[in-house]
């Protein structure tokens, strides 16, 4: 897929995540204030969680896709890294104003009226979640986007939690139905409290992973073991060293030094590290590659011997 298609695709399915969220924090917040449920006033606060995610992740998209620049000179990726980290943070301060209020109506419960609307609502939100978000992880997937990935996770959260107080709610109703005059109002801030710590894990999670490519965390150890293998395949590759890998946004910038003999000409070695450059591109899409050749002087330290290529080792 061609840069420019890989861009529209990521800014129309963030597109589609800010409309859902809008039609149902709207929903939410009507149905919750209506029959006073702090449970489904808790998901329209998820639910705004999700559209201010969906922004921030519409707005990381646009600009993660700007070329580098004078001043960018390895591009604008870490867009969607500070996005996902935003995300993460809005996720935590969301969760916590649900345990405060669901505290609060454990200690002072208060009656909900027509569940059935409740029901009707979280219902309908999960199957639109569902829905928006298996969009979101196939484009986020396709194109390595954390800004989409994080959006679509926030949205499968949702899925799961509206499931949740959609039971809670549905065990009250039928609780109330079968014992006449017993009240179980304490499962709706309690089932609150539960949408809350799902989220929690989902911020942590989402933390963890945007935090990892700020920082210039490694690519994954697979990532890793597959470069070595494309280095070692290439005959005339004595040995390699310094491997250095990172990732910003969807780019993965891979650096290292190969050692060749003494006596290859620059024509050669320019030609081999072309090769090793596709090779790598071929496997990890959207990679930048770095190569430093040196000359192999036969001391073999340690790494070298280490990565030497099957063969060639002196």
């Amino acid at each position: 897929m061609k840069t420019k298609d890989i861009n529209a695709a990521k800014a129309d399915v963030v597109k589609l995540s800010v409309a859902s969220n809008a039609c149902l924090v709207a929903f939410k917040l009507a149905v919750g204030l209506f029959i006073g449920s702090v449970s489904v006033l808790s998901e329209a606060i998820h639910s705004g969680v999700d559209l201010a995610a969906a922004l921030i992740a519409y707005f990381a998209v646009r600009s993660s896709a700007q070329p580098a620049d004078k001043d960018h000179p390895y591009g604008h990726g870490k867009f969607e890294n500070i996005s996902g980290f935003v995300e993460a943070i809005l996720i935590f301060l969301a969760a916590a104003w649900i345990v405060y209020e669901a505290v609060g109506k454990l200690i002072h419960p208060e009656p909900i009226e027509l569940i059935g609307w409740g029901i009707l609502v979280m219902a309908l939100s999960s199957f639109v979640n569902m829905a928006v978000s298996r969009m979101l992880f196939k484009v986020g997937n396709a194109t390595d986007s954390i800004a989409i990935k994080a959006d679509a996770w926030h949205l499968r959260t949702d899925v799961y939690t509206s499931m949740g107080v959609m039971t809670g709610l549905g065990l009250i109703w039928l609780i109330e139905l079968l014992w006449t005059g017993h009240h179980v109002h304490w499962i709706d801030p309690l089932a609150a409290i539960v949408v809350a710590l799902m989220i929690i894990k989902a911020a942590y999670d989402l933390t963890a992973q945007s935090l990892g490519d700020l920082l210039d965390e490694s690519l994954p150890a697979d990532d890793n073991r597959k470069i070595a293998e494309l280095i070692k395949k290439q005959v005339e590759i004595i040995s390699f060293k310094n491997l250095r890998t990172r990732k910003a946004g969807a780019v993965k910038f891979i650096e290292f030094d190969i050692l060749v003999p003494s006596g290859m000409s620059v024509e050669n070695a320019h030609s081999l590290t072309d090769y090793i450059i596709a090779d790598i591109e071929s496997v990890l899409a959207r990679s930048t590659v770095v190569i430093h050749i040196e000359p192999c002087d036969k001391k073999c330290p340690p790494e070298c011997v280490t990565n030497c290529a099957p063969g060639s080792r002196v």
